[in-house]
């Protein structure tokens, strides 16, 4: 009979960020285990609360499935003597393995016949299955940080105050550092702090409830939104949405009730952006707008308990930020006494990174590659690019920015409109720190873009220079992402720029910063985009096997590449498809290293090497124009007409002749026809 299985671990309050990636992590683990041990079970749920994770599996077998194991001993031939009886290597055989000799079978194996001998294994119980492992699991779950309490040497990310721990009502052993398990839970640490036990794994949800915890997040999760709604709404407004504060403030609070606070109406005259900064970052609070979307002088906040007097806490909360908007006027104010221009200065002051210098130093690498590539694609916008990489990190240096880091770039923003400069300018300010997450906005702009990837090179190549490569547990700068940030505003901006010549551009920047080679630098910070390009395009839907053809030979310009990726996998749904790869294929395998020689005329001794080299001239020269036009489909199309002459050679030719001139000149003219079809990709990785 199933029987559903309940784990709570009760902490300390854990970081609400903390929560998801843990209970993710442990549902896995659960369930691994329980497959790997051949115990079924049912979905598992994860819950959660600051002092409480939570995972209920619904319908976990009570024993193990029974399975027959076979245990092999020595071959036939040296079990049975020629009359069929067992030899003493058989005798022993069965001894050891608590059988008589009748008991023993022969199967044939891969290396040949073997005795064998069959037991049936009964399966386990399921408590004694979990009551082995949850220690470990628990250990094993992850955090950006744990900790040590008292004299204890397990981690947590809080101390463990209770485990609770059942398969139906049967509690399962378990002990981690001082606490063990039990059927033993506690309510809300305010409105209901007592312990309980949990008799029923069906009423444990709403008993929780009724000690004031709803420990269901999604239900957390609606409770919380329509209940700063409705106050938003007592104030004719709306709260301004925040899916990343709902899902913090989720995990933050067992029990959620709203109250609705304000401030003072002059606050209003600072940036939007400062308002919900300092009411979110610091206090957690909601901001509420009007119809248009413009902030109005209220917040909501979401509190842990129920709340007797809704206006004591809201004036509590209307004292504290006030103070934090006290604060951001200030800095505001004071802020605007120094100019953007001016404060570039004090960039020199500002360590970017210990190996490759200042934060004014790195300006002026990524300032010189904005207008190199400016150059290229926007020569009519250098003088917009160079002053706006010369501008876009001197609000790093002002006090509203120390006080708000998220605010690096909205400020310089700000700080360029009230100083009249060009609205280009204030605008790649801040958009030169975009895509801040995978997929997120773009620049809007082309100078925004070119500083915006002026900058992320540098960082890249710099990190790399000097030994700081990302692995798959760290990657303290982002690299991943201002990579994929770069491939991501040349496509989408059509941008006709070659990566391998900014990369060495970068280096030439970096020149004297870097502990590693330039030329191995280079080559690793290629691979790393190139595999960046892979990952997104694929991410995107390109069939895997088309953009490592068409990588394993092109990477610039970018645009070009995906152009090619793009036709290639059209051409691939088309009926000419299989047979022209396979013949390629043909070409490539008989080739294996390329013959650098040109083709010979008069050494095309039959009509159908003759037939091929004219054709394979024709083609060259009808190629150019869509070569030209980057319209890679009419490549494909035209290169499709090959495919009968190469056959026909095939057909009628003896590539390997024993004559090393004919022989030589026929490589040479299979090498012509691989070097036209690897202007678009290799081929020989296309899956058919």
């Amino acid at each position: 009979m199933a029987k559903d299985f309940l784990l709570e671990i009760g902490t300390e309050e854990i970081p609400a960020s903390y929560i998801k990636p843990a209970l993710e992590a442990m549902a896995a683990m659960l369930s691994k285990t329980l497959s790997d041990q051949r115990a079924a079970h049912g979905s598992i749920q994860t819950m959660a609360t600051p002092r409480r994770l939570v995972w209920l599996i619904k319908d976990v077998a009570e024993k193990q499935e029974a399975h027959t194991v076979e245990i092999t001993g020595p071959p036939k031939a040296a079990a049975f003597d020629e009359s069929g009886n067992p030899t003493q290597a058989a005798l022993g055989f069965a001894r050891a393995q608590g059988v008589s000799p009748d008991e023993l079978q022969v199967k044939q194996t891969g290396k040949g016949e073997y005795v064998v001998v069959s037991r049936h294994q009964a399966g386990i119980s399921t408590v004694d299955i979990l009551s082995g492992v949850l220690a470990d699991l628990i250990q094993d779950i992850p955090f950006p940080k744990s900790m040590r309490w008292g004299s204890l040497k397990v981690t947590f990310a809080r101390p463990i105050h209770w485990i609770v721990a059942l398969l139906g009502q049967e509690v399962v052993p378990c002990t981690y550092g001082n606490v063990t398990s039990g059927n033993t839970s506690y309510g809300h640490r305010f409105m209901s702090p007592g312990p309980f036990e949990v008799t029923e794994i069906d009423g444990y949800v709403e008993a929780l409830r009724e000690r004031f915890v709803i420990v269901d997040i999604e239900e957390r999760t609606e409770r919380i939104r329509q209940q700063v709604a409705a106050c938003a709404k007592e104030k004719n407004g709306t709260i301004r949405e925040d899916e990343g504060l709902l899902d913090e403030v989720v995990q933050l609070a067992e029990y959620p009730t709203a109250v609705c606070g304000s401030f003072d109406k002059h606050y209003l005259e600072l940036p939007q952006e400062v308002l919900i900064t300092a009411m979110r970052s610091h206090q957690r609070y909601f901001a509420v707008v009007d119809d248009g979307g413009k902030l109005m002088p209220y917040f909501v906040t979401v509190n842990n308990t129920l709340t007797r007097d809704p206006q004591v806490v809201a004036h509590g909360n209307e004292r504290v930020i006030r103070a934090r908007l006290e604060d951001a006027r200030f800095y505001y104010v004071a802020d605007q006494k120094v100019s953007l221009e001016d404060r570039v200065e004090e960039l020199k002051e500002v360590v970017f990174h210990s190996k490759l210098g200042t934060s004014y130093e790195k300006l002026e690498r990524f300032k010189a590659l904005a207008e190199y590539m400016a150059d290229q694609v926007a020569p009519e916008q250098k003088p917009t690019v160079s002053r706006a990489a010369f501008l876009c990190k001197a609000d790093l240096v002002t006090g509203t920015v120390s006080e708000f880091p998220s605010l690096q770039g909205v400020m310089g923003r700000a700080y360029a409109r009230l100083a009249n400069e060009d609205a280009a300018v204030a605008e790649a300010i801040y958009e030169h720190y975009l895509p801040t997450h995978a997929g997120g906005a773009l620049p809007s702009g082309t100078v925004g873009a070119l500083v915006s990837m002026g900058d992320k090179l540098d960082t890249v190549v710099g990190c790399f220079g000097v030994g700081q490569i990302p692995t798959g547990t760290a990657d303290p700068f982002a690299l991943r992402r201002q990579a994929l940030g770069i491939i991501r505003i040349i496509l989408e901006k059509d941008l006709s720029l070659s990566l391998s010549d900014l990369i060495k551009q970068a280096l030439d920047g970096l020149d004297g910063k870097l502990t590693e080679p330039n030329e191995q630098t280079y080559q690793a910070v290629l691979d790393f985009f190139k595999v960046r390009l892979q990952h997104f395009l694929i991410g995107q839907g390109h069939p895997q096997d088309v953009v490592d053809a068409v990588l394993a030979y092109h990477l610039d310009p970018l645009v070009e590449t995906v152009a090619k990726i793009n036709s290639l996998a059209t051409f691939k749904e088309r009926e000419v498809f299989e047979p022209l790869v396979g013949t390629v294929k043909r070409v490539v395998n008989i080739l294996k290293e390329p013959v650098d020689v040109p083709v010979d005329s008069e050494l095309l001794v039959s009509q159908a090497e003759k037939d091929l080299y004219h054709e394979l001239t024709v083609c060259e020269q009808e190629l150019q124009k869509p070569l030209e036009k980057r319209d890679y489909l009419g490549v494909l199309e035209r290169l499709s007409g090959l495919q009968a002459p190469i056959d026909h050679f095939f057909d009628e030719v003896l590539v390997l002749d024993e004559d090393m001139s004919l022989r030589q000149n026929r490589l040479a003219l299979l090498t012509h026809i691989a070097g036209l079809f690897q202007q678009l990709a290799d081929f020989s990785r296309l899956v058919l």
